[in-house]
């Protein structure tokens, strides 16, 4: 894995996403209730920044057309959005938060028991 630092936590306030972008690779950056999360920051239906939603319950809303995608996985929990967005490994390094943009994680690495797509 190449973790790439994106930020540090200083930057970074509870659910508030911070957006950022690395090799053209535009990401939302979470922090919710005590974990970090790496998502595209690009709404799989409307194709705007996912950055300028509310996160909530472990989802982060889409502000145009109010589709949710789960933050652990990228599963799209609401209509009108049906595609996944993709997540990234994120870990800490010291205060520096890194995140393995090469290595998307995959869909078929979540137990869809819990959080089927749509």
């Amino acid at each position: 894995m190449s973790f790439v630092v994106v930020g540090t936590l200083e930057e970074l306030s509870d659910d508030i996403p911070l957006p950022v972008e690395v090799d053209d690779v535009g990401l939302a950056i979470v922090r919710h209730d005590g974990e970090l999360f790496a998502i595209r920051d690009e709404c799989s239906h409307a194709r705007v920044p996912l950055s300028e939603g509310d996160v909530e319950d472990c989802t982060i809303e889409c502000y145009l057309h109010g589709s949710r995608f789960d933050l652990r996985t990228g599963a799209a929990t609401n209509l009108p959005a049906t595609q996944r967005v993709p997540v990234f490994p994120v870990r800490l390094d010291g205060d520096d938060i890194c995140v393995d943009i090469e290595n998307p994680i995959p869909a078929t690495s979540f137990d869809t028991t819990d959080n089927q797509e749509l």
